[in-house]
């Protein structure tokens, strides 16, 4: 009997030490899992930057390698082909393969990707393209957002910062012919079709800038814009693109505009604006990134310290700094030093396809496209 207990007992402690080690097992499995996930699936630094020039130098190794790192933006500096782009980007993918890539490949005057590219109309012909017809004109603009993603997607970069859902045609000095039209109806039926050319070529849509920078004249990279229209104003006209398309973008970027007859703070540092309006009552679910800190837009906020924490604390899951390492460097300390939490968010926007350029020059879609494209680039 003692030793039918004593069997028992061994036995009983077998089980408790195979099940111990079965959680222990369990739960190194469930952080491999976990990491896995932070590197690959979205959890990321919050912090998108630049690079100096065409290659990947030394020193930005280990910046990429910065836990809060998430993602690089590409400008015409970092560009001289088609194949020095997948290039760059490869060496990117290489030491850092869970960033976010971007570019501004919009069309028109901002068009970063150039040689060996196709060449994109301003929005804004697009927009008369669907006043003069409009079922010829959504196909297009449908085709001409497939084409720009998947061009872009073929050089292995993740998204453009697209598409300008501002209304506006000849008000603002810096948007203009970069939005479809100034007719908010007409901005949403031809951005809903361009965004859905992009989603078809594996791309995520981010429309800018919210609530609206089509409204006034001042260049929000220059100086810091002050638009005194109500918010009646902005709700039926400027905001109709955001709540109509929310659902369909992505990613959103606020712009680095105050509106003080609404709320005190510049948009992309206020939760009002962030919170209450984008997330609350347009139900905005996906990525919020800031623009660029680095615009003196943004110098309302402060230095670059401050700039983060209240962009991060209005709500953005992601802020960019751009054309300033100095910046820069001074937002990762500050990361560092306050231990800001990555984001989960932003690996939705990961490209979700893998197109290849020899893919992409037999696809009759592409050569028609382009073709369709050609009439219009004689009017930009």
């Amino acid at each position: 009997m003692r030793l039918a207990t004593k069997v028992v007992g061994i036995s009983r402690r077998r089980c408790v030490l195979l099940i111990l080690w079965g959680e222990f097992f369990a739960r190194v499995r469930w952080i491999t899992l976990f990491m896995e996930k932070t590197m690959i699936e979205g959890f990321h630094g919050r912090l998108m930057l630049d690079l100096d020039g065409t290659v990947l130098a030394d020193n930005e190794v280990a910046l990429l390698q910065n836990p809060h790192v998430g993602g690089v933006i590409l400008f015409s500096r970092n560009v001289v082909s088609r194949q020095q782009v997948a290039s760059l980007v490869a060496q990117i993918r290489a030491v850092a393969p869970h960033l976010l890539i971007a570019v501004d490949q919009e069309g028109g005057r901002v068009q970063r990707f150039k040689e060996g590219f196709t060449s994109l109309p301003p929005m804004q012909l697009l927009g008369d393209a669907y006043l003069a017809d409009p079922l010829a004109g959504l196909a297009l603009s449908r085709n001409t957002g497939w084409l720009m993603a998947a061009e872009v997607i073929a050089c292995g970069v993740d998204i453009s910062f697209a598409p300008v859902l501002d209304v506006d045609r000849e008000t603002s000095s810096i948007i203009g012919n970069r939005a479809f039209a100034d007719d908010p109806d007409v901005v949403v039926a031809v951005s809903r079709a361009f965004i859905e050319g992009m989603n078809e070529a594996g791309m995520a849509a981010t429309g800018k800038h919210f609530p609206g920078h089509g409204g006034i004249f001042a260049d929000s990279h220059l100086e810091a814009p002050v638009d005194y229209r109500n918010w009646d104003a902005l709700w039926q006209r400027d905001i109709v693109p955001f709540v109509a398309l929310s659902g369909l973008l992505g990613g959103i970027m606020p712009a680095h505009i105050t509106f003080p007859d609404v709320d005190p703070k510049s948009v992309g540092f206020s939760p009002f604006w962030l919170q209450r309006i984008l997330r609350e009552k347009l139900g905005f679910q996906g990525v919020i990134f800031s623009d660029d800190l680095a615009m003196k837009g943004a110098d309302v906020a402060g230095g670059y310290e401050r700039k983060a924490q209240l962009a991060l604390e209005a709500g953005c899951d992601m802020i960019l700094v751009c054309n300033d390492r100095s910046g820069a460097l001074t937002v990762l300390q500050y990361m560092a030093e306050q231990a800001v939490s990555q984001s989960d968010k932003i690996g939705a926007m990961l490209k979700g396809s893998a197109v290849t350029w020899s893919d992409l020059e037999a696809d009759p879609r592409r050569i028609a496209t382009t073709e369709q494209l050609k009439p219009l680039m004689t009017l930009k």
